[in-house]
């Protein structure tokens, strides 16, 4: 009686989940990436400014291709605040076609969170599919990343006229 239970259960949680993706381009677990990762010198919205690693780039205004966003976040960005993500990068695994003996004051700082190679392609398609080339944040963004009872959005729903959190049914 448990294991029917279960299986249906899991078969909608994934339906779900699969839904979310198909509907966004992008899957939970890339945002939970860049939540983990990203979120605090880009912003939850992605729009930059100051932050932990100084003053962080616009994510929504990037012209980097996918490829060239996973790029970065392996290996940072030489000459500025923007950390490597990838463990190994530099030592083990050359970077821009250099080693930390190459680099000399350019070198990147270390990040203090790792991410494995499938946690940096999912950021680079949270970046590309949900940030670049998008305006102002919205409330739907907004809750999207902090969930639809959060205070943290109602700076948004004033601009809605509405002051009260949503409610999810």
């Amino acid at each position: 009686m448990v294991l029917p239970a279960l299986v249906a259960s899991l078969a909608l949680a994934s339906g779900a989940a699969w839904a979310q993706s198909a509907r966004t381009g992008a899957g939970e677990g890339d945002l939970a990436v860049f939540k983990k990762a990203c979120s605090g010198c880009h912003k939850w919205h992605g729009g930059g400014g100051g932050g932990y690693g100084g003053e962080a780039l616009s994510l929504r205004k990037t012209q980097l291709d996918k490829e060239q966003v996973a790029e970065v976040v392996r290996c940072g960005r030489p000459g500025t605040g923007m950390p490597y993500h990838l463990r190994g990068a530099y030592d083990s695994v050359k970077c821009y076609d250099s080693l930390k003996a190459d680099m000399g004051s350019s070198m990147p700082p270390e990040t203090a969170v790792f991410l494995r190679p499938a946690e940096i392609d999912a950021v680079a398609t949270y970046v590309t599919t949900q940030l670049k080339g998008k305006g102002d944040p919205t409330i739907e963004e907004c809750t999207a990343f902090f969930g639809a009872t959060s205070r943290a959005c109602d700076i948004y729903r004033k601009k809605e006229g509405s002051d009260a959190p949503a409610v999810s049914h």
